[in-house]
């Protein structure tokens, strides 16, 4: 009788749920059912062809794998090259002179970062470090320079990155502005799971500490626990045996609740 009366208590707070995030159809929805605005850019051509970078470099670039939480460069050095990530994620964070600090972004594999000083940035403004194990390319700013003024397609492809860029952070802004804590975890994992951009979605994400989580969004850790108890009794993620998330589309029912 126990059992019983447990298992509709969880029935009842998964209905309750779904009648407070209903799964209305919205107009521009991509294939997932998941809004294009939750994602960043829908243009193509964003991804870069690691091999073409490579083969057109032939001095001023290095290699090097990094481990997890090593550093790639720190807040206040000098900027003086690109960096490309072959393989691994990446974690960008700043610290205030009060010391409060702040993620500002998750990047995966195929992305570029640091690339502030090719605009003349003299320092960084924020850490770079592996989340994971990660190889990474380190290319002189110079060197950088002459290969977008000789490769104009290649040009272009990092011209594009850096619009989508843009567009990731003015949403970022907007969302941290004026959405509750609770929706912006919701649309920072079905970012992190690839849901509403052009790339397939992941069906698991890599583990990410709640303090990560918490730092990204501004909120606390215990809020960010409660968050994602409650996502999970929704069925709206699962656990993958303590390596990872599994992220289900129906998550974006949160972010689209009023």
């Amino acid at each position: 009788m126990a059992a019983t009366r447990t298992t509709k208590s969880k029935m009842m707070r998964k209905t309750k749920a779904r009648r407070r995030f209903p799964s209305s159809k919205v107009v521009g929805r991509d294939a997932t059912g998941v809004p294009h605005q939750i994602g960043a850019s829908q243009e193509k051509g964003t991804s870069f062809d690691s091999g073409f970078l490579l083969s057109k470099l032939g001095s001023g670039k290095s290699n090097r794998e990094y481990l997890e939480n090593e550093n790639v460069f720190s807040q206040g050095d000098a900027a003086d090259a690109v960096f490309y990530i072959q393989s691994g994620k990446v974690k960008l964070n700043v610290v205030s002179k009060s010391g409060k600090e702040a993620v500002i972004a998750i990047l995966p594999d195929d992305h570029f970062f640091g690339e502030g000083c090719l605009a003349g940035q003299p320092v960084r403004m924020a850490t770079a470090s592996a989340l994971q194990r990660s190889t990474i390319v380190r290319v002189e700013r110079q060197v950088m320079l002459g290969l977008l003024r000789r490769e104009s397609e290649f040009a272009q492809q990092f011209l594009t990155h850096l619009l989508s860029r843009n567009i990731r952070m003015e949403a970022d802004l907007v969302d941290h502005l004026f959405n509750s804590s609770e929706k912006r975890l919701a649309r920072l994992l079905l970012l992190m799971a690839n849901f509403g951009q052009e790339s397939k979605p992941i069906p698991v994400i890599a583990k990410m500490s709640q303090e990560t989580l918490a730092e990204m969004i501004g909120t606390t850790r215990s809020r960010v626990s409660f968050f994602l108890n409650r996502f999970r009794e929704l069925g709206f993620i699962d656990y993958n045996g303590g390596t990872g998330m599994q992220v289900h589309s129906s998550l974006v029912s949160v972010v689209l609740h009023d």
